[in-house]
């Protein structure tokens, strides 16, 4: 299987969340920041262009040509589909070195809105073909990063379908901590109604969830959408293994 067909068979099977910063990329950009240079190592640096979106916009829609990938630079993005009775599945949540639409396919397979402002770059599919060509290391850096998205997707059916609603949250805020390398203070910009519609679980269960963990002293909830993890290891515990 040649590495083109690879990637797309790896991305068109996963369910996109926690996935693909392994791509080269040194942002440097806060949420809402002014674009910055591009590294000139990074090997999509060249590529297409950056735009900075408002939050709560819409970068795509499921079902639109999916003629472009883009990665982000700073901020975050939810990605999600909608199910055939109306609810919101959110599949995930895009931070800086984060690509989407990467699944060769002709349209996209989930919707992604901006959650704060936030800086994408666009990269046109051919320009990203002729890249893959060009450079067959990079080619097999991205084949790698789909196969981690592969990965992810997988645990994301474990956290839906086997986890109580406290494994659930603690779990959520483990990956975020470490996608920032186990920091103890997180950001935490999203609405509760959007963690509960990637967990799975309602609104008010993501509330009380969070409220019994700062009760008993395992997190911390900041200003600013930031949380603190006090207790890394009790909430590990709590994560049933994480």
């Amino acid at each position: 299987m040649s590495t083109h067909a690879a990637i797309a068979a790896h991305a068109n099977r996963a369910v996109p969340g926690y996935l693909v910063s392994a791509l080269a990329m040194t942002p440097n950009t806060g949420v809402g920041a002014a674009i910055q240079p591009r590294n000139p190592a990074d090997p999509l640096a060249s590529l297409g262009h950056a735009k900075v979106y408002e939050r709560e916009t819409t970068v795509f829609t499921e079902g639109d040509a999916a003629g472009s990938v883009f990665r982000v630079m700073s901020g975050m993005v939810r990605l999600y589909k909608m199910l055939p009775d109306g609810r919101r599945q959110i599949i995930g949540f895009l931070q800086a070195g984060d690509m989407m639409g990467l699944a060769f396919a002709a349209q996209y397979l989930y919707t992604a809105e901006t959650v704060t402002a936030t800086t994408i770059q666009r990269i046109p599919r051919l320009e990203l073909d002729a890249l893959m060509d060009a450079q067959p290391a990079f080619a097999r850096k991205l084949l790698s990063a789909t196969t981690s998205e592969l990965m992810a997707a997988q645990d994301q059916m474990v956290l839906l379908g086997r986890k109580t609603a406290a494994e659930k949250v603690a779990t959520f805020l483990l990956r975020l901590s470490d996608r920032k390398g186990g920091e103890q203070t997180i950001d935490l910009p999203m609405g509760r109604s959007d963690i509960a519609d990637h967990l799975g679980l309602t609104t008010e269960t993501v509330s009380r969830t969070l409220t019994k963990l700062k009760s008993s002293r395992l997190i911390r909830i900041l200003v600013g959408g930031k949380l603190d993890l006090l207790d890394r290891d009790a909430l590990a515990d709590l994560a049933g293994g994480f």
